[in-house]
């Protein structure tokens, strides 16, 4: 039972994790790269959560939008 209940958390911080991912991609377009994002969530099993409004936790995550 252990195992499951440990399973069930980082599947669920992974899920919180994509979707914060969504959010910040819809809020800053072009400029975050949510992809990036999402493979960092599966990468580290969700245990870093990107929060939009706190520019450390997505910095990783943003570039550059060059329109040339």
């Amino acid at each position: 039972m252990v195992f499951l209940a440990v399973y069930r958390t980082e599947a669920s911080s992974m899920g919180i994790c994509i979707k914060n991912c969504a959010q910040c991609k819809k809020m800053f377009g072009p400029y975050f790269e949510g992809q990036l994002c999402a493979d960092a969530c599966v990468k580290f099993k969700g245990r870093i959560i990107p929060d939009c409004e706190d520019i450390s936790s997505i910095a990783p995550f943003l570039s550059k939008f060059d329109q040339y």
